[in-house]
């Protein structure tokens, strides 16, 4: 496959998984990490009514391509399938009480979900609530 058609089959599986959470493609972010013979993808949802960004899913793949069909992989069958908890934060230094909704196997992972590429100390967690099963 030439560099161009990855480039376009990127771009195609990016906007597939961003139609399948129901999300505007500019509020995903993709980065990938290559490290020897494996690639890692951190997908990051950014939410824009307080513009902060969250880690939606971790994956591995041999490239790009095969970490973006894993995580649609996820995301068909186990996504919806993980618990539903809230986080109500707020950034330190500031007085406004933000609610951010994640899927995780546990409140463990929903805080790392969290955390993700931020500093403990500048966030306070007021509360995390496993919500019921509809």
């Amino acid at each position: 496959m030439t560099r161009t058609d990855q480039n376009v089959e990127t771009a195609r599986y990016q906007k597939d998984i961003a139609t399948r959470l129901g999300l505007d493609p500019q509020n995903l972010i993709f980065n990938y990490k290559q490290k020897n013979e494996t690639v890692r993808l951190d997908l990051v949802t950014v939410n824009p009514k307080h513009e902060q960004s969250f880690l939606f899913h971790t994956i591995t793949g041999t490239d790009k391509i095969d970490a973006l069909q894993k995580m649609l992989d996820y995301i068909d069958q186990h996504y919806h399938n993980e618990s539903s908890l809230t986080v109500q934060w707020i950034k330190i230094g500031e007085n406004k009480l933000h609610t951010s909704y994640f899927r995780a196997q546990n409140m463990y992972e929903a805080l790392d979900k969290f955390y993700f590429g931020r500093d403990l100390g500048q966030y306070k967690i007021f509360s995390i609530t496993l919500n019921p099963v509809s």
